[in-house]
């Protein structure tokens, strides 16, 4: 099986607050010379900037093989952030020539409530799908990651390939699927109803009217339960979903690690294959696990090396 070299965990090694707000475009880091970039590309057939998506691509590849595909979801709290915040975590397998990778953008809150996120984010799968021919890419290997907000809809979209409402019609490309290979969600939200009910003592808020949940849902998290079983990524769990890897700390102030335990106790009961790693004393993000670089490469070089469904 290939090798992969370390990832740069930037982002996740100093996390974004789920509550933080972000008014600047974060800095990315610099594009290796192996790497050629393809920002901005629209993927819901609109002109918005949110609607977009960046694909990077080694410059170098194996003749006549197609590459799997590595997709990042930024977090945020559904907020704030940027698909910029993609780069660092994709470029090292673009970079080796084992992947291509994918930085996908979605509306935030302030623009459009639940399920729109999801919808974009499945559009987005759609694109990437629709698009792999002519970029020489494998459709059936599509590992999707993201950590907090983004962690919360990388599970989504691994557990609701195929459920109408969670897959929409956005975009020019509905005669795709949006089923993935696998997912890597660090630190997400699953049932945002049980998070105050799990959090630490000292820990955030979530059933307020402002909280990110309720900003999300459009309405008190706690007032909608029709919207909170709908964004929950455990009401769509059976046994045909694809490989998880979960990764949470146990001191996480801001998404309980609760959530995470809720999700792996789903997905154990449906017998899909997970692993869940626990990093203790981990707060959101910031961790300094060498398990973990580790348990990453593990995982996307078992996804990378097997097609969907085998």
């Amino acid at each position: 099986m290939c090798r992969f070299l370390p990832f740069s965990f930037a982002c996740l090694m100093a996390a974004p607050s789920l509550h933080a707000q972000r008014p600047n475009r974060p800095q990315a880091p610099p594009l290796p010379p192996t790497v050629a970039a393809m920002p901005d590309l629209p993927y819901a057939g609109t002109d918005n900037q949110r609607q977009q998506l960046d694909l990077y691509l080694p410059k170098a590849r194996e003749a006549g093989k197609t590459l799997p595909v590595l997709v990042f979801i930024h977090g945020g709290a559904w907020l704030a952030g940027d698909k910029s915040e993609g780069r660092g975590q994709v470029l090292r397998a673009v970079a080796e020539g084992k992947a291509a990778g994918v930085s996908i953008g979605y509306r935030l809150s302030s623009e459009a409530r639940w399920p729109a996120q999801i919808h974009d984010c499945k559009a987005a799968i759609r694109w990437i799908k629709a698009h792999a021919k002519a970029h020489h890419l494998d459709p059936d290997r599509l590992v999707v990651w993201g950590a907090s907000a983004g962690g919360h809809l990388a599970a989504v979209l691994g557990t609701s390939a195929g459920v109408p409402e969670m897959d929409g019609t956005l975009g020019p490309d509905t005669d795709q699927n949006t089923k993935v290979a696998g997912v890597i969600d660090f630190f997400g939200p699953t049932d945002v109803s049980q998070m105050d009910a799990q959090r630490l003592p000292d820990g955030q808020k979530h059933d307020s009217t402002d909280s990110p949940e309720s900003k999300l849902l459009g309405a008190p998290v706690q007032a909608v339960p029709d919207k909170v079983r709908s964004a929950n990524p455990i009401t769509y769990v059976d046994p045909t979903d694809p490989p998880f890897l979960i990764v949470h700390g146990d001191k996480d102030p801001l998404v309980p690690h609760g959530q995470s335990e809720l999700l792996a106790t789903a997905l154990k009961k449906a017998n899909v294959p997970h692993e869940f790693h626990t990093v203790p004393g981990g707060g959101h993000g910031g961790f300094k696990d060498p398990e973990i670089p580790e348990k990453v490469h593990a995982f996307l070089e078992a996804r990378f090396e097997k097609k969907l469904g085998r």
